[in-house]
């Protein structure tokens, strides 16, 4: 098998600590001419649909790759690690629904194994660290060149842990979709496809009170203005010209955000 040349690499382990150049170094023992791509690892703690949005949102728009993610509360339990095929890539990490938004952004999942081969770890295994000694040095595996059933048992796709679909209602001028995610800039992006704004109009209310404008870019706003938008993603996303959108609208990820014309 060809294998890859890349490793796309999303944990929510954070840059103040060595739990990432712990997961590069187990790569770089096993296959030191792999290159790297830091998705990110400042996924907040635990936030495994977090996780799943981001590495989807970013995964077809990399080469192809082994795409390591890591966002693991069960580390240590019996949730067991697995390796997704896709028609573009192949992901690997814990099976708690992390994977499958992104298998899905890569054409659909065409197989899965569960990652069960003790042969592929590196030295003791942690039972809190399986993103150093197990998840990273199967992925070096794989991007060499190693077939994906080497892993370890098929399983039933239909078996794999999989988040709940975020909730997305359209009706007649209206909208109600769950808040997917809050970037660093505090926009705020919806569940909903950015084709949902097509009937609404350009001069909007969120939540039922709040004025709003539909435009493309933050300066269709005046500064402080609210603005809705499809984003990069095409994702409903809201946003303040200069300012935070999360703070204005008091909303966290799983909340349901309203937006209709007025």
């Amino acid at each position: 098998m060809a294998g890859y040349g890349w490793i796309s690499f999303t944990t929510d382990y954070g840059t103040f600590d060595g739990f990432v150049a712990a997961c590069h170094g187990s790569i770089a023992r096993v296959a030191p001419d792999i290159r790297v791509i830091d998705v990110t690892h400042h996924v907040p703690p635990a936030d495994v649909a977090r996780g799943a949005a981001v590495l989807a949102q970013t995964a077809p728009h990399l080469p192809a790759s082994v795409h390591l993610a890591v966002v693991d509360p069960g580390v240590g339990t019996a949730r067991r690690g697995v390796v997704l095929v896709t028609p573009k890539g192949l992901l690997i990490g814990p099976d708690n629904g992390l994977l499958i938004w992104a298998a899905e952004a890569l054409g659909g999942i065409t197989a899965a194994y569960e990652l069960d081969n003790k042969d592929w770890t590196l030295g003791d295994v942690s039972r809190t660290f399986h993103g150093r000694d197990v998840f990273a040095p199967a992925a070096a595996r794989l991007a060499l060149g190693a077939a994906p059933e080497e892993a370890g048992p098929a399983v039933d796709p239909a078996a794999l842990t999989r988040l709940p679909d975020p909730n997305v209602t359209i009706g007649d001028g209206w909208i109600e979709a769950e808040v997917l995610t809050v970037d660093r800039f505090g926009n705020v992006q919806l569940a909903a496809d950015g084709s949902a704004l097509s009937g609404l109009g350009s001069e909007l209310l969120v939540n039922g009170g709040v004025r709003a404008r539909r435009g493309t870019t933050f300066a269709d706003v005046n500064v402080g203005e609210l603005l809705v938008f499809a984003d990069s993603a095409d994702r409903v996303a809201i946003a303040v010209n200069n300012g935070r959108a999360v703070v204005l609208l008091s909303v966290v990820p799983g909340d349901t955000v309203r937006i209709a014309a007025r």
